[in-house]
């Protein structure tokens, strides 16, 4: 199962996002990733296996952020695959199956 955490907060919130992730490890997953924005930077960080693996990556820190554990159900278990899925200044964390990607791409 996949799991979605985001934080807001006028401090590093990469230690919320990171605990949330763990606790949610017990629903099995195969990688994980944050998404912060700081100074008005995106700053995205994905890692295939443990939460443990994600954090040893080194989310860079920022006062918003999101997060996510993947399960794959599409695609095969890669960094590629994993979410926070981004382009340009935007990050998108879903749980499921999106259709209408193409439409939202462009």
């Amino acid at each position: 199962m996949c799991g979605i955490v985001g934080a807001v907060a006028q401090r590093n919130v990469v230690p919320i996002l990171i605990e949330g992730l763990k606790r949610l490890e017990y629903r099995g997953y195969d990688s994980a990733g944050v998404a912060t924005i700081a100074d008005g930077q995106l700053q995205v960080v994905r890692a295939v296996g443990k939460v443990a693996e994600l954090e040893a990556a080194g989310p860079k820190p920022g006062p918003t952020g999101i997060a996510h554990t993947r399960w794959a159900t599409h695609g095969v278990p890669a960094e590629r695959n994993s979410h926070p899925h981004f382009a340009k200044d935007i990050a998108v964390v879903h749980n499921g199956i999106i259709e209408n990607h193409e439409m939202l791409r462009a």
